[in-house]
């Protein structure tokens, strides 16, 4: 039985459409406030709130906000009830992630499909993100035991030497050892980190109010953080020579140094990976309208259109072909941290020749400027 609150300070009303729900099968709840119905929405977790606007204290607009901010209520199907038919009322409404409006005096006929409507469309919805989510179990269930037992394997697997013939040992092997222990290490606290991150923005990616908390964050002078995080991340492979550098400078972008610097991470990683030693990975960052594009391009193995179109989450390539490491994560999650800030990703390959992986990230205007030695 589905569960609807019904949110009306007219005690007539709210009484006669509990009853017509009841009536027809739902389980009805009624509160006579706009703070009640918080209280109740949050206690009884409804399949469906219908929810008047003009209330004494907190009228609907400051209901539907304040549920929106809870992770329990805010995907819960909202519809506003309203003797005004204002299009800014209606507007105000929308922007604050109302589902419907049935404006008074409404039809019986005219509530019941509407609340059928909508309670379709979030089982339509449910069940898409079922399907979803298996998905990415299977995904996770091919690529995960491997990235966790090759590094773990590693890790035990010297560990148990250094404990068995440590006595005998030079310091130069005991240092080898220690070397390829932590080597171990940091490659499954990658892992560790990149799931957990990649589980943290398909979260966000549900909730519109956490989407705009991420885009009030700001990275000031990105193009010198991306120079300093590029020859970081090539460090590790021996490939900062390789690298060429040709950033034009921009004031801030709406991305967060942290989000960024992960971006920049992953993608130099990406090129080190699956580019010829000695070759070339270029990265070039240049002003195009209200945007700062950063692309990364190398030589070697590229992909096919198919591939390109099939990127997703625990994905890799050919890997019975060409042994490498990573979990497939990289892309997917620059991905999807570009497009969460407004920017897009986008990637041009020629099949075993280049690979150029571009991003747009917006421009923020309005960050304050800073010296640059700071």
């Amino acid at each position: 039985m589905k569960k609807i609150l019904v949110v009306e300070d007219a005690q007539s009303l709210r009484k006669d459409i509990v009853e017509m729900l009841g009536f027809e099968g739902f389980e009805a709840i009624g509160a006579e406030n706009g703070l009640v119905g918080v209280d109740r929405a949050r206690q009884v977790l409804p399949d469906l709130i219908i929810c008047d606007i003009m209330m004494p204290g907190l009228d609907g607009y400051g209901v539907l906000e304040e549920l929106r901010k809870d992770t329990l209520t805010s995907t819960i199907p909202f519809i506003f009830l309203t003797a005004r038919t204002d299009r800014v009322d209606v507007r105000q409404g929308m922007e604050l992630g109302a589902d419907d409006f049935l404006t008074k005096p409404f039809h019986a006929a005219e509530l019941l499909a509407t609340v059928r409507t909508r309670l379709k469309k979030q089982e339509d919805h449910d069940q898409k993100t079922k399907v979803e989510v298996s998905k990415v179990t299977n995904n996770i269930m091919i690529a995960l035991p491997h990235e966790l037992r090759t590094p773990l394997n590693i890790i035990l697997g010297f560990s148990d030497l250094m404990m068995m013939d440590a006595p005998n040992m030079d310091s130069d092997r005991i240092a080898d050892m220690a070397r390829l222990i932590n080597n171990g290490a940091l490659r499954l606290l990658r892992v560790i980190e990149n799931f957990l991150l990649y589980a943290q923005i398909e979260v966000v990616l549900t909730d519109r109010n956490q989407i705009d908390e991420y885009r009030k964050h700001y990275s000031i002078y990105p193009h010198l953080s991306i120079a300093r995080n590029a020859k970081h991340q090539a460090t590790p492979a021996g490939r900062v020579d390789d690298l060429q550098l040709e950033l034009d400078e921009v004031n801030a972008v709406s991305l967060s140094e942290e989000l960024l610097k992960k971006i920049i991470e992953e993608l130099i990683d990406n090129a080190c990976k699956f580019s010829n030693e000695h070759s070339a990975i270029v990265v070039k960052g240049k002003v195009e309208g209200d945007f700062y594009v950063v692309s990364v391009s190398n030589t070697g193995r590229a992909m096919t259109p198919e591939q390109i179109a099939k990127i997703g989450a625990y994905m890799q390539f050919e890997r019975r072909i060409y042994e490498q490491q990573g979990t497939g994560l990289g892309l997917v999650i620059s991905k999807r941290l570009i497009e969460m800030h407004g920017g897009s990703f986008n990637i041009e390959s020629v099949p075993d020749e280049s690979i150029t992986v571009q991003i747009r990230m917006p421009i923020k205007y309005d960050a304050p400027a800073l010296d640059k030695g700071e």
